[in-house]
């Protein structure tokens, strides 16, 4: 068993409690430090309550400061709390030898102690992690070779140009890498990757149909000659006319549209199978068109993939509950869904709410987002952009459900990798373990500080793991993956610090990388279980 004594608020201590108690087997408790009770003999006494396998329990421990940096563990006691609050002993550790526990830092209230065969054995917390240096983002303005980056548009159907990026042409041996942005951003979000990765590795990213700079060029409606607009402020808005033109008739950005637009890019432009790296939404469409098209797939990587999209039933696996919506994304927009999408639209659009988004999204708020702000201000300005994102959110599911897809994959044995910023609000930590839990043998990298989009927040600590697992696939499992010496089955979780320089300024990420062995049904719960109570 292991106590760990933290100096974390405690909610925040509730909240990683799930992550902790994988770090130190087979069990673990925390203790506030500065919630303690100063006793007359001059010791410390707490009381903390945690959740442990839908349990209340309550350690106890007294501690005595003898020197500043060290303290004194002589006695423990665990006790189960009842729902009156009435405390019943179930368990009382005899005394043990004194042990002295180092503090992390200076400035640090915490301890680690590990007890192993009926004794107490102290651990320094912070020198069991080791520290790895990986590389930088190529510096152009230091003369570092960076690799170039090409805009260009595909038509892919008439009136549907795609816009994409490409970086590394030149690498014609190396294998292909297409990046799948998430929501509302584009191909812009991937420019840390193209940049990098694209010294080595030939690298694409598109902007889904309906989104980024792939919106339509021409209206997809016409106003009738009866119809007169009402409000000033739409005239210049594309897809609010009352019908449909030819080209438009089938039209809806669904997640369908997206994976055959992905399908038919990798054919016509990439032309090989590539490594899909997919964030949020993209990780979804990465996922469903691998489940779909094994066949174009090398490997998926999934990057705080969302795991559902859609809330319109999908009219080939439901044609009876679909024919009870009349309207499922198409253009025209009808009268009501105009009006709506007006009134929402104004507040989306608002600079203040893309603030507000990104500093939710990104745990580390010291890093600039300006270039990422003005370019989705750019995106919604579009004329073409309300009814887009319109008919988004009213498309029809998928044909397949995000576990649909993942069990294809496995079917289809498609490599999956996990990779998930661990301070994301939206798509948590919880929703790559269900994926881990399905797939135990796909490695699973969770990065903190990182939100919702790691490979923008910590870009590189996600180009050196996407490069090892790229070269570790390539060479048929001669190269290891990243945190492990040795090309073996990873059963234990294992934990690195990796260093690197941004600017002039040293930064750290911490890396999870999680076993297959260990890994069952309870860390799950656990996640479930603290997750909500940090709500």
């Amino acid at each position: 068993m292991s106590i760990l004594f933290t100096n974390y608020n405690y909610r925040r201590l509730q909240a990683i409690m799930g992550s902790v108690s994988y770090d130190c087997a087979p069990c673990c408790y925390a203790i506030h430090l500065r919630r303690g009770v100063r006793e007359k003999n001059n010791n410390l006494r707490w009381k903390v309550p945690l959740l442990r396998e839908r349990k209340l329990w309550c350690v106890l421990v007294k501690v005595d400061h003898r020197s500043a940096g060290h303290s004194l563990l002589d006695h423990i006691s665990v006790r189960k709390l009842t729902r009156t609050k009435s405390v019943k002993s179930i368990q009382n550790l005899e005394q043990f030898e004194p042990a002295d526990s180092e503090v992390l830092n200076a400035n640090s209230d915490s301890y680690v102690v590990d007890m192993q065969d009926g004794g107490i054995t102290s651990t320094n917390r912070g020198k069991s992690v080791p520290k790895l240096s990986i590389p930088s983002l190529p510096n152009e303005s230091k003369g570092e070779d960076a690799a170039s980056i090409s805009s260009c548009f595909w038509e892919w159907k008439p009136k549907l140009n795609v816009h994409y990026d490409v970086s590394g042409s030149e690498n014609v041996n190396s294998p292909a890498v297409l990046f799948l942005p998430g929501f509302g951003v584009g191909t812009f979000h991937y420019e840390k990757q193209l940049r990098d990765l694209g010294l080595e590795y030939r690298a694409w990213t598109i902007d889904f149909l309906g989104q980024g700079m792939s919106l339509p060029v021409e209206d997809p409606t016409r106003q009738s000659k009866a119809q007169v607009k009402i409000a000033l402020d739409i005239e210049n808005l594309r897809g609010f006319g009352d019908e449909a033109e030819p080209w438009a008739r089938e039209l809806v950005y669904s997640i369908d549209l997206w994976r055959d637009q992905v399908n038919s890019f990798i054919e016509e432009v990439i032309k090989e199978p590539v490594y899909l790296v997919g964030n949020s939404l993209g990780g979804y469409v990465a996922l469903y068109f691998a489940a779909c098209n094994p066949q174009l797939v090398k490997g998926v990587t999934l990057l705080n993939a969302t795991p559902f999209w859609g809330f319109l039933p999908n009219p080939t696996r439901s044609p009876s509950l679909s024919r009870i919506f009349p309207w499922a994304g198409t253009f025209p927009l009808p009268s009501g869904v105009r009006k709506l999408t007006e009134i929402l639209w104004q507040k989306i659009s608002d600079p203040t709410s893309i603030t507000e988004v990104l500093r939710q999204v990104y745990a580390d708020h010291s890093i600039k987002l300006d270039i990422v702000f003005s370019r989705i201000v750019e995106i919604k300005s579009h004329p073409a952009a309300a009814a887009s994102f319109a008919s988004i959110m009213f498309a029809p599911r998928g044909e397949l459900s995000f576990n649909e897809a993942l069990m294809r994959c496995q079917m289809h044995n498609v490599p999956i990798c996990l990779m998930y910023g661990k301070e994301d609000p939206w798509v948590r930590p919880v929703w790559g373990l269900q994926v881990k839990h399905q797939v135990p043998n796909a490695p699973y990298f969770e990065i903190s500080p990182a939100g919702h989009c790691p490979h923008d927040e910590t870009p590189e600590v996600v180009n050196f793991l996407l490069r090892g697992w790229i070269r570790s696939l390539e060479s048929e499992g001669a190269a290891p993956l990243p945190l492990l010496d040795s090309q073996q089955c990873v059963e234990h979780d294992i934990i690195g610090d990796f260093e690197f320089s941004r600017g002039t300024s040293k930064k750290v990420a911490r890396v999870k990388l999680y076993g297959s062995k260990l890994f069952s049904w309870n860390r799950l719960s656990s996640y479930f279980k603290f997750s909500f109570q940090d709500r």
